[in-house]
């Protein structure tokens, strides 16, 4: 199975430590930092879920370095600060999308707007290649109309929930995730079972790829997004940005 992702990566950095007291200076928890974890962030979180599921994968995305800084207070698991470092992107050099192949069983959208694609290339790539799956911080409108299927999530359909029904055929396309409460698609309730969480940081990377693969496998939409909730049940249930271990599945 070859999948082609396209869009904005970072490198998600969380920081553990201690809270045991307030600081003299200024009303705020004075954190003593003890452990570190460095995970791929954003798209090529997307990618790393996707090896572990068994695909083979090509990346394109920006080369300046954005970095998700989260400070983790070790015992509550409550982060109390997060720094996001050099939080864009230099554009796509349109260009390229010209000279790819065109055979991948499936193209995945990551994009978190931080100016990597623009509308005008998204829309090239849902017109010029097969099964694209876009997951969008976007404003929808008719430049997505050929992708396959979209995904956002609760926050980014209520701000769109006024455009959406000017495009039918995307309103059939979206397929709405709700964390704890589920995702929808298509006027159908998809519930998640209750479990422990303990960080949600990724769970959107997650569920594409869990969606993805398991469709170009079957076909099946419905069995994709049962198999996409699974994937992000387990992840969130670890510390940090956590990828599918098909073990566990």
């Amino acid at each position: 199975m070859n999948i082609l992702v396209i869009g904005d990566s970072c490198t998600d950095i969380f920081i553990y430590g201690d809270i045991k007291r307030i600081c003299p200076e200024a009303p705020v928890p004075v954190f003593n930092p003890t452990d570190e974890n460095q995970n791929p962030g954003m798209a090529l979180n997307v990618v790393e879920n996707l090896k572990s599921l068994g695909c083979d994968v090509d990346i394109i995305t920006n080369s300046n370095k954005i970095k998700k800084i989260r400070y983790v207070d070790t015992r509550s698991n409550q982060m109390v600060l997060r720094v996001d470092e050099h939080d864009y992107c230099e554009p796509l050099d349109s260009g390229m999308l010209n000279n790819l192949r065109t055979d991948y069983n499936a193209v995945i959208v990551s994009d978190y707007c931080k100016g990597f694609l623009s509308k005008l290339d998204i829309k090239y790539i849902c017109d010029n290649f097969k099964n694209v799956f876009v997951d969008t911080k976007k404003q929808i409108g008719e430049w997505i109309m050929n992708a396959k299927y979209i995904k956002i999530n609760e926050f980014e359909h209520m701000k769109n929930f006024e455009i959406i029904p000017n495009y039918p055929i995307i309103k059939r396309k979206l397929i709405i995730t709700g964390g704890s409460k589920g995702c929808v698609h298509n006027g159908k309730h998809y519930p998640v079972k209750d479990v422990p969480v303990k960080d949600v940081s990724g769970a959107g990377d997650t569920f594409i790829s869990g969606l993805v693969y398991n469709y170009v496998r079957t076909k099946d939409i419905r069995g994709s997004i049962l198999f996409a909730q699974k994937c992000t049940t387990e992840v969130v249930q670890k510390h940090g940005v956590s990828t599918i271990k098909i073990e566990e599945l």
